[in-house]
């Protein structure tokens, strides 16, 4: 499946990815102390298996021997008994072809000469049969050029108990044909539950090319999408310090990093103003704010009673955070001020996901578990009020979960939302009175997550529970571009 999709924006992608040096002996050891790689000799099953291997050698190696007896013992038998004529001939014909000098060379022509004997090359750079090396490494370097136009998508992947992040790329060529594949992959320790690109400069520069991961760990990886082959994600935001194994009638003892979660990290949303700060959501009902930079949790804010599956930093506010929970309400908070009670919606089920508009400072929308989407105005809302706030609109979009949703960022009032029902639809929000655009099953199963593009804004990327990403030129449908036409050109 894929449980979350990202794009990177074109040109920020490093055009030759760097590849990773090979961990040192401590790297490998707190790679198994942290449980991500095992010990060969811890499993249990080893020893034997090397004893099975060990008997299967010493009987292949005896049915060998026990072979060559018998060839030898054929042999000497045919040169006693005359009537076998048979194995006479055999050997006849295999001393006539004297296979013990099969290798040997002969003078004279050979039977797949030119008959006037093979040329020779003073060198390997004349000889047209032998292709350079340097050929083959710029041919290497070219299958992994990344381009300034090309279009970079990382999923977010998990199959057969394999967790990774698939970094795709879409060429598209110049005679209107696009070609995408992936890229490379990156290992993931545990199943991935959200993603959000950031380009805070974790390694020095002005710009980095990172993707945070939240999984079902209470840790936070973040890995640098610009080195392939790499084993260990550049910053790790909380997570378990020490777990002792679980004892007859007891429960495991863990003990956690300072600031970390204690559970499931839901959801993540990067500050594009303060490059540094990260917002993270998690099953322990807590909502944090991170300095990546620094790598530790400024603030730790506890403002809702059950699991909190999504937070958004508005686009015009950077310092206003929006979180979404499964206690049925959507808060509001001034990071500055965590202590702050901020404003509070209520909701009739299970948030599954949230979004400001990107055209509107004051609205955003929210995607529930029974199949709705409901809008807001932030102006409606004054202090102390909670419970009677009343959405602007309730749409009912999906016959199950809108597991997910995404403004378009250059056509206002273009919303796309996906569900569990496997469909994926297109909406005009216009004057607060949602119309269905387009309703299409993209085939890949239960939807997880939709994007738009920030370069190709009626691009849209999804994700499900097929596993294969698919991408949607929502321009192409008649009514998209009636609607929204001039706005795309």
């Amino acid at each position: 499946m894929i449980a979350a999709v990202s794009w990177v924006p074109k040109g920020v992608a490093k055009s030759v990815p760097s590849v990773a040096d090979p961990p040192s002996k401590e790297e490998i050891e707190e790679l198994i102390k942290a449980g991500v790689l095992e010990r060969s000799g811890e499993d249990s099953g080893s020893e034997e298996g090397d004893q099975e291997m060990d008997v299967d050698a010493a009987k292949q190696t005896g049915e060998v021997s026990q072979a060559l007896a018998v060839a030898n013992a054929l042999g000497r038998s045919s040169k006693v008994n005359k009537s076998e004529t048979k194995l006479d001939d055999i050997a006849d014909g295999l001393q006539e072809l004297d296979m013990d000098k099969y290798d040997e060379e002969e003078d004279g022509i050979e039977l797949f000469s030119t008959g006037l004997g093979d040329l020779y090359y003073p060198s390997n750079s004349m000889d047209p049969y032998i292709k350079d090396e340097d050929d083959n490494d710029s041919e290497d370097l070219e299958d992994m050029a990344i381009k300034p136009k090309d279009a970079v998508i990382v999923c977010a992947c998990n199959k057969d108990e394999f967790s990774n992040l698939e970094v795709w790329i879409l060429d598209e060529t110049s005679d209107g044909d696009s070609n995408i594949y992936v890229h490379h992959e990156v290992p993931l320790s545990a199943f991935p539950l959200c993603t959000a690109w950031l380009d805070c400069p974790l390694k020095g520069g002005e710009k980095g090319n990172f993707i945070a991961v939240g999984s079902m760990e209470p840790a936070i990886e973040i890995w640098d999408l610009d080195i392939i082959d790499e084993v260990q994600p550049a910053v790790v935001l909380g997570g378990i310090k020490e777990k002792k194994k679980k004892k007859k009638g007891k429960k495991a003892s863990i003990k956690y990093k300072e600031g970390s979660h204690t559970d499931s990290v839901l959801g993540l949303a990067w500050n594009k103003h303060f490059r540094n700060i990260l917002a993270s959501a998690s099953a322990d009902r807590q909502v944090k704010i991170w300095d990546v930079d620094a790598g530790k949790c400024d603030i730790t804010m506890e403002h809702h009673t059950d699991k909190v599956q999504a937070v958004a930093w508005n686009h015009h506010e950077p310092q206003v955070l929006l979180s979404g929970s499964f206690d049925h309400s959507v808060v509001m908070k001034d990071g500055r001020v965590p202590s702050d009670p901020g404003f509070k919606w209520s909701v009739a089920a299970d948030v599954e996901s949230l979004a400001w508009d990107p055209h509107d400072k004051h609205l955003f929308v929210v995607s529930l578990e029974d199949g709705t989407v409901q809008g807001f105005d932030i102006r409606a809302a004054k202090p102390g009020s909670a419970t009677d706030l009343k959405p602007s609109f309730t749409l009912h979009a999906h016959d199950k979960a809108v597991c997910t949703i995404s403004y378009n960022p250059s056509a206002p009032n273009l919303l796309a939302t996906g569900s569990t029902d496997k469909m994926v639809k297109l909406w005009d929000l216009s004057n607060n009175q949602p119309s269905c655009l387009v309703s299409k099953n993209p085939k890949a199963g239960a939807v997880f997550s939709v994007s738009f593009s920030e370069d190709s804004p009626f691009l849209l990327a999804i994700g499900g529970s097929k596993g294969k990403l698919e991408l949607w030129d929502t321009l192409s449908e008649a009514e998209v571009a009636k609607r929204f036409g001039t706005t795309a050109s």
